[in-house]
């Protein structure tokens, strides 16, 4: 069988991962065998538990209903009732979790008529305790009956449990031998696939990576253009040694290639090159780079008297080009200067436009002020007015007072008179009365001096009304006048508001015509930068033809020298 470098390394890695399929297959089967063996184990801790709970769930009732025989308090009753009420679903629980055994499930099946007998005697014992007396249960108690039932059904249970205590160390027994082989198959297993891949791997790389070496080795002088040597593999019949002969094959051609073009180079374009194939690329692209080279040569010498003349009248014309060229470019030069200062005189005309059009603005706003201010005063001046009207108001109304004041005045007098009068009779009275009209006297006194008292005191408040008066009538003329005074003040505001309002139209006409200007003046200052960057374009562009012009007359000059000399080098070439 030949055995090539892909067969070699297909063995090599297929025997490698066979041995990891199998490994992986067993580890598999190990692994499935241990999840069900953590199920049954599971489901064996499950029986055990409810098996727990159901015997817990006796014997709280159990004990519910002997702490009620004992004591006769309901409140035993209730863990009674507790464990009574969480039997059926245990029940339940613990058959479907034995169905798959049939022994566990007989057993389970043999607990349920025990267990309603148990109750049954729970029953009787309550009933008695609660109809009857604390004789009556103990007597059932006593009898032993009850003890009987629960010593069957520990027995039973107690079977239950060792059973599934059996069931859990077999299964864990297998689960642990799953376990070691699983271990053992993937540790040797790994090791045996370890010692066969590094030894497929040492056999290929000495098949392979040693001669990849010498054939990296000759590519590596052939990039750099060594031709000398040789690959040097023997007759190998894989694919290494069909590499080497193509790169031997490969090295003669380019030694042939690189002596044709060596007389290419010493400038024999009589060689010929015949191409290896069809689509030896490189063969035929020689062949006809030298048959191109023959015709462009022939072309050059043909061309290279031609050029030489030709170079000798462009260099005539490119230099009367810089001449004519140098004196626009100092015309423009000059209409740039011009065209700067022109510039510059509408500049300042566009700033003066600008300083009046913003003191023509500020005049603006100076005159508005002013406007504003007069409404303000006119406005002042009617509140102003409207307060003195309605101070005259309050004075007259206040004379009207002082005169109805004036009234009560007078009826106090009238009352001050007739209190002294009636005080003199009430004396006279008094005195005839003898000693019975003594106390009758001294009221009289006291009237009197009541009336004394009143008269001085409108006496009083008729000097104080009568300068409440005088102060009234002469604050009433002061509002009369401050009225007019007022009036007056409006309408010379009035005035002022109009002479400031045309003043201010005059100043909003003038800073509209400012602005215009200063608007016009700012176009023709943009339309001159604009003419002035045209002229210093058209200036750098003069600039640049001269430059242009000198460039092309060395241009011809040196190309004058290129026709003389490639004339020269194309007499080097044999065609």
């Amino acid at each position: 069988m030949k055995w090539n470098v892909g067969t070699k390394i297909a063995a090599g890695f297929g025997l490698v991962l066979a041995i990891f399929v199998v490994v992986g297959f067993v580890s598999w089967r190990n692994l499935q065998q241990q999840i069900e063996d953590i199920d049954w184990v599971t489901h064996t801790h499950e029986v055990i538990g409810t098996l727990d709970r159901l015997q817990a769930a006796l014997q709280d009732a159990e004990g519910g209903e002997r702490g009620y025989i004992i004591t006769g308090d309901e409140r035993y009753l209730e863990t009674y009732r507790a464990g009574i009420a969480a039997l059926p679903a245990l029940e339940r629980q613990l058959a479907d979790l034995v169905a798959d055994n049939s022994r566990q499930s007989a057993r389970t099946e043999s607990l349920q008529p025990l267990i309603s007998a148990r109750l049954a005697t729970f029953t009787e014992a309550i009933d008695a305790r609660r109809t009857r007396d604390f004789a009556a249960a103990q007597s059932i108690v006593v009898a032993g009956h009850g003890n009987q039932i629960m010593t069957e059904l520990r027995a039973i249970m107690s079977a239950i449990h060792d059973e599934e205590q059996r069931l859990l160390v077999e299964r864990a027994r297998v689960a642990e031998g799953a376990r070691s082989t699983s271990n053992y198959t993937i540790v040797y297993g790994t090791l045996l696939a370890l010692v066969i891949g590094g030894l497929a791997g040492i056999l290929i790389t000495n098949g392979v990576a040693g001669p990849l070496r010498q054939l990296t080795s000759a590519a590596d002088r052939i990039t750099v253009g060594d031709l000398g040597g040789s690959v040097g593999l023997g007759e190998r019949s894989d694919e290494v040694g069909v590499l080497a002969r193509s790169f031997e094959r490969m090295i003669a051609s380019l030694r042939s290639m690189a002596g044709f073009a060596g007389q290419i180079a010493d400038g024999d374009l009589r060689a010929a090159l015949t191409p290896q194939s069809p689509n030896d690329v490189l063969g035929h692209a020689l062949a006809k780079m030298v048959a191109n080279l023959r015709s462009q040569i022939g072309g050059l010498v043909e061309g290279a008297s031609v050029l030489g003349s030709a170079a000798t009248e462009i260099v005539a014309s490119t230099a009367q080009l810089a001449s004519g060229a140098s004196e626009s470019a100092a015309a423009v030069s000059q209409t740039t200067t011009t065209v700067e200062e022109i510039r510059q005189t509408a500049q300042m005309a566009s700033q003066k436009a600008r300083t009046v059009s913003e003191s023509a603005q500020r005049a603006l706003q100076v005159s508005n002020n002013g406007r504003k201010a007069t409404e303000e005063a006119t406005a002042g001046m009617n509140r102003i007015r409207g307060q003195m009207e309605a101070i005259g108001q309050s004075m007259m109304r206040l004379s009207e007072q002082t005169q109805a004041i004036g009234q009560i005045i007078a009826s106090v007098e009238d009352l001050s008179a007739q209190s002294n009068l009636l005080a003199v009779n009430a004396a006279i009275e008094a005195a005839k009365a003898g000693e019975q009209g003594k106390g009758f006297a001294v009221v009289a006194q006291e009237v009197k001096s009541l009336a004394e008292q009143s008269r001085q005191a409108t006496d009083r408040v008729r000097g104080i009304l009568g300068d409440i008066q005088k102060a009234t009538t002469a604050a009433v003329m002061a509002t009369e006048q401050g009225t007019k005074a007022v009036e007056a003040g409006d309408r010379q505001t009035q005035s002022d508001g109009d002479a400031i309002q045309g003043l201010a139209g005059s100043v909003a006409e003038a800073a509209q015509s400012a602005t215009q200007i200063a608007a016009s003046s700012q176009q023709q200052l943009v339309g001159m930068d604009q003419v002035a960057g045209a002229m210093e374009s058209i200036k750098q562009a003069s600039t640049q033809n001269v430059a242009s012009a000198r460039q092309l007359e060395a241009s011809a000059r040196n190309l004058s020298d290129l026709g003389q000399r490639l004339k020269a080098l194309v007499e080097n070439y044999a065609v």
